[in-house]
């Protein structure tokens, strides 16, 4: 048995370097750092996330309850009632992920920012990624719409049988059946996303809403409904997840359902639903939100393949 970790001594001064450059980032802007429960008795509805589930005892009662997959929801909460711009740093769990890109437990950053449109916290990431690799950073915007181009798809029009037969043609034989968005994603996967960012750092926008559960929608210019969200990729890497954040407890007490109910259809476990959020959701400022990975941050600032260098001890060493 190897004891040893897989992370270096050099990566780790490294890495500590970078989670004190943005400390020092937010703190310069006077964004409070918070601190909220890795455990929760909810879990995350999202179809195609699992979250790990934690046994432990209440009150002498036995309880099931769910490591979060983000500090999201709990965020959300300390932000209806403080209304003040927040930021945290911390451990999150999601199951069955292993890979060169994934852990199952991983460090993510959120921040929230009241009173900012996704173009401000587009800019105000751009300050942070430009810190962390010491120069100016230049972002290049596409749509999602945009990048299906180059593969003859419209994402918002296309037939299922259209997308099938995009697939095979570049020799992906997996069958989505008749789920549209499956078919959407596995394209994007497999012929779009490990091209982006190649160049230039790319911000992808106006998602379909199946795509971004927690986002408001609007109308794009062709009068198609698109997610208020972007994504940002470095060298075909999904670094960070924004949205202009939805502050409608009924609507999203709907979409909460709605996932549940697509879980159920595919065999996936019902997941309890928060509503200390739901409850809080109506009083959120207007505001944008985002997660960015930390450890495909500092990937991609140290030109590493494998996230194992970026950790210190993977799950599969723990």
């Amino acid at each position: 048995m190897n004891y040893q970790p897989q992370q270096s001594l050099q990566l780790a001064q490294q890495r500590a370097k970078m989670l004190a450059q943005i400390r020092q980032f937010f703190t310069n802007k006077s964004i409070l750092e918070v601190n909220t429960p890795i455990l929760s008795n909810a879990g995350n509805t999202d179809t195609f996330i699992d979250s790990v589930s934690a046994n432990f005892h209440q009150a002498g009662k036995a309880v099931t309850g769910y490591l979060h997959t983000s500090p999201e929801f709990a965020m959300k909460r300390l932000l209806a009632t403080w209304q003040v711009p927040i930021y945290q740093l911390c451990q999150v769990f999601r199951d069955n992920e292993r890979g060169s890109r994934h852990n199952i437990e991983f460090t993510m950053l959120e921040w929230y920012r009241p009173n900012f449109d996704l173009d401000a916290l587009a800019d105000e990431l751009g300050e942070l990624i430009g810190i962390i690799f010491d120069k100016k950073i230049q972002f290049k915007r596409l749509t999602y719409k945009e990048s299906f181009a180059s593969l003859g798809i419209h994402p918002f029009t296309s037939s299922i049988d259209e997308l099938q037969q995009c697939a095979s043609s570049h020799d992906i034989m997996l069958d989505m059946g008749d789920d549209r968005q499956g078919w959407l994603d596995l394209l994007f996967s497999h012929l779009i996303e490990p091209n982006l960012g190649k160049d230039l750092p790319t911000l992808l926008t106006d998602y379909p809403p199946a795509t971004a559960a927690l986002a408001k929608t609007v109308h794009d210019d062709d009068g198609h409904l698109v997610a208020k969200r972007f994504e940002l990729y470095i060298d075909g890497l999904e670094i960070a997840n924004a949205y202009d954040e939805l502050a409608d407890g009924k609507e999203l007490l709907a979409r909460f359902h709605a996932d549940n109910a697509e879980r159920s259809k595919l065999g996936r476990p019902i997941m309890p639903i928060d509503l200390n959020l739901i409850h809080a959701c109506d009083n959120l400022p207007a505001c944008s939100g985002i997660a960015l990975g930390i450890d495909r941050l500092f990937m991609v600032s140290q030109k590493l393949t494998d996230i194992k260098h970026a950790i210190a001890i993977t799950t599969d060493h723990a």
